[in-house]
C-alpha cells in the first residue's frame, strides 16, 4: 500500500520549475531512496511531503489523504526529519534531545524512558553511558545517530531524511549507513531517504528514484537500475558509484600490485583506498602490515589495481 502518493506535482520559483510534473508512490514499509545532482529537485520534494512548501500544481497524498487536509502539526508529528546539519538541543542531555517529540505527545515519563533506552541500545550506545551526556561531548557521527533516534522516537508513519551523512568522514557514513539498515529492519517504519551518492543509494534503497532537472528518470530496483538503467544519465550515475565502491577496498587487497619501493610510513592492511589516498599524497609510498604479510603501495599501485577493477567489470558485463 503507498503511504506516500505524488501525482503531477511541480514546483516552481520565479516561473521556473524545480520539481517538474512528478509522480511517485513510496510504500509502507519502503526504504525508498531519491537520488539526483545539486539541483535535481530532492530536497524540494521532501519539503513539499513535510509542507514546509506548497506544490504549485498537482496532489501530495499522505496516508490516502490530502496532505491539505491535515493539521501542519499533526502531519509533522507523523513525519520524522532529519537533515544533514546536526541540530541538537545543546542545553538538553541526550535522553531530553530523544524525548522532544514523545513529550509533546503527552507520553509518561516511563513510556519515554524505555523508548530512549530501547532505541539507544538498538544502536549499540548503552543508555547508561550516553542517556545524560550532552551533544559537546558526543562525536559527529554519534550526534547524528541521536538525531535521528530523536527522529524515530515517537514511531512516527514516516521518516523523511535529507542527506544526513553527506558531512561525515567515510567511516562514520559506512557505519551510520549499517545502522539505518538496521534500525528500518528492526523498526519496519517507512523511510525516503535523498542523497547525491549512487553507491549509497545502491547499498540502502529498498528501490531508487532518479532524478535530473526536477524530473524523474527512472524508479527501480537497485538491481533493475544497475542492469537496465533508463538512459544515459543513470548509467553514468551507477559507473561512478562503482568507481566510488572501487576506493572502498583495503589496503590488504593492494598485495597483488605492489611497488618494489622503500617506506617509512607505515599502516593496517584494514585501512581503506579512500583512506590511504590522503597518506599517499604525503608519504608517496606506505609499508602496509597486513594478516598476510607487509608489502608497499604506491599510487602506481594504485592506478593498476583500479585499471584492473575496470577491466574485470567490463568483462562481467559483456559475459
Amino acid at each position: 500500500m503507498a503511504l506516500i502518493s505524488l501525482e503531477h506535482v511541480t514546483k516552481e520559483y520565479d516561473g521556473k520549475p524545480v520539481v517538474n510534473d512528478l509522480s511517485l508512490k513510496v510504500d509502507q514499509g519502503e526504504l525508498f531512496v531519491l537520488v539526483g545532482t545539486s539541483g535535481s529537485g530532492k530536497t524540494t520534494t521532501l519539503k513539499m511531503i513535510n509542507r514546509l512548501v506548497d506544490p504549485t500544481s498537482g496532489v501530495i497524498e499522505f496516508a490516502d489523504k490530502p496532505l491539505t487536509s491535515y493539521k501542519i502539526r499533526d502531519l509533522r508529528w507523523d513525519l520524522g526529519y532529519v537533515l544533514q546539519q546536526i541540530a541538537l538541543f545543546p542545553t538538553m542531555t541526550v535522553a531530553q534531545n530523544i524525548a522532544v517529540i514523545p513529550e509533546m505527545k503527552g507520553w509518561s515519563r516511563q513510556k519515554i524512558r524505555t523508548a530512549t533506552d530501547e532505541l539507544l541500545t538498538t544502536v549499540d550506545l548503552p543508555p547508561a553511558e550516553y542517556r545524560n551526556r550532552m551533544p559537546s561531548e558526543l562525536s559527529g557521527g554519534q550526534q547524528q545517530r541521536i538525531g535521528i533516534l530523536r527522529a524515530l522516537a515517537s514511531r512516527p508513519k514516516v521518516v523523511l531524511m535529507d542527506e544526513p551523512f553527506s558531512a561525515l568522514d567515510p567511516i562514520s557514513r559506512t557505519q551510520l549507513q549499517d545502522m539505518l539498515l538496521h534500525l528500518h529492519r528492526a523498526l519496519k517504519t517507512t523511510v525516503m531517504f535523498v542523497t547525491h551518492d549512487m553507491a549509497e543509494a545502491m547499498k540502502l534503497g529498498d528501490r531508487i528514484g532518479v532524478m535530473r532537472g526536477g524530473k524523474l528518470l527512472q524508479v527501480d530496483t537497485p538491481e533493475e537500475i544497475a542492469t537496465n538503467p533508463a538512459n544515459d544519465f543513470v548509467a553514468d550515475l551507477f559507473k561512478g558509484a562503482q568507481a566510488n565502491q572501487g576506493l572502498q577496498v583495503t589496503l590488504s587487497q593492494l598485495a597483488p600490485f605492489a611497488a618494489d619501493v622503500s617506506a617509512r610510513h607505515a599502516v593496517g592492511g584494514n585501512l581503506t583506498l579512500a583512506e590511504a589516498l590522503p597518506l599517499l599524497d604525503a608519504h608517496e609510498a606506505l609499508r602496509v602490515n597486513s594478516e598476510h604479510g607487509a608489502f608497499v603501495v604506491n599510487t602506481h599501485s594504485v592506478v593498476a589495481y583500479l585499471a584492473s577493477a575496470f577491466v574485470d567489470q567490463n568483462t562481467e558485463t559483456k559475459e
